[in-house]
């Protein structure tokens, strides 16, 4: 089957390991369903994956892609949620939950093999390219804001680094849950972009905000962290799920941090459970994912091209070529 996947590793130069062309098709397995893939999304953790994060190169060749929408042997639409191993289905008790791709082959293909367990009808109000983008930058951001955030309508959240998957959909969810949404981006249209989805003020990085926030939506790091803390109201909350800038700001903000009693709450990926109750929340309210693009999947090493340069407003989704 054709598929998309990591032939080498490159920490430098990632897409330079990305190839394009035939791999196995899936075996059937016990507790496992096979799924033909519609739609896929790209996120940083394909890109990471390149570079040798979370996958040795042992395991490769692997094929990339943790998001799909799609249909199973019976003809039932799905969608997948990507973290396998959360409660032992499908791989045993004794196996640490990961994300696909770090040990079993992913979404960019033709079809993929995930633990039936894993697999959740899709609503039909959402079509397939737009259910494909829910399972991890959207289930990040609806955890963060709801569970880990903990957040409230009326509530002010500050979202960092507006144009990325995980900050689109906080902004949206946010604006939807009746948040009063601050965004920034350093780039004049992602920030005009973020107006036209719901945040009430979107800024350049690093700019003081009209009013202390009760949470911050951080996946940027270092270059945002200082900012981030110092938006904060005492008491107040930042969810950290990435770190595209880096993971050593130059100054950590200690002082503040425990003089205001700030909380510093680190969040990864969502449950099961989370992602239907996401998926429901957007058949229900008529909320969408932004896509940024709509590629076939032979037109991927684009896509990859595209989400490295940072160049994307919302998902770049890749459909069967």
């Amino acid at each position: 089957m054709f598929a998309v996947y990591a032939a080498r590793i490159d920490r430098d130069q990632p897409l330079t390991g990305l190839e394009l062309g035939e791999r196995p098709a899936p075996e059937a397995r016990p507790g496992w369903s096979t799924i033909n893939v519609r739609a896929a999304s790209l996120n940083h953790h394909d890109l990471w994956s390149l570079r040798g994060v979370g996958l040795p190169e042992e395991r490769l060749p692997m094929i990339l892609g943790c998001d799909a929408a799609g249909v199973d042997e019976d003809g039932n639409e799905v969608v997948l949620h990507s973290v396998i191993g959360q409660t032992g289905y499908g791989v045993g008790p004794e196996e640490p939950r990961s994300i696909l791709t770090e040990r079993y082959q992913g979404t960019f293909a033709e079809q993929v093999a995930v633990p039936t367990w894993n697999v959740l009808p899709k609503p039909r109000e959402l079509s397939f390219a737009e259910a494909a983008c829910l399972p991890t930058a959207w289930l990040t951001a609806y955890r963060m804001l709801f569970t880990r955030a903990g957040v409230r309508p009326g509530d002010a959240v500050l979202v960092q680094g507006a144009g990325g998957g995980v900050a689109t959909a906080a902004i949206v969810l946010g604006k939807a849950a009746g948040l009063r949404v601050f965004a920034t981006s350093r780039d004049e249209a992602k920030r005009k972009r973020a107006l036209d989805l719901g945040a009430v003020e979107a800024v350049e990085p690093g700019a003081r905000l009209p009013q202390r926030v009760d949470a911050v939506i951080e996946t940027v790091g270092a270059a945002t962290w200082s900012h981030s803390v110092k938006s904060l109201r005492p008491g107040g909350t930042i969810v950290i799920s990435g770190a595209t800038s880096g993971d050593r700001p130059s100054h950590a903000e200690l002082t503040r941090i425990f003089f205001l009693e700030l909380k510093v709450v680190g969040s990864t990926m969502g449950t099961k459970e989370e992602l239907e109750d996401l998926l429901a929340f957007c058949a229900a309210t008529g909320v969408r994912p932004v896509i940024d693009e709509e590629l076939p999947l032979d037109r991927a090493r684009e896509g990859f091209e595209r989400l490295a340069s940072g160049e994307q407003f919302g998902k770049i989704v890749l459909t069967g070529s």
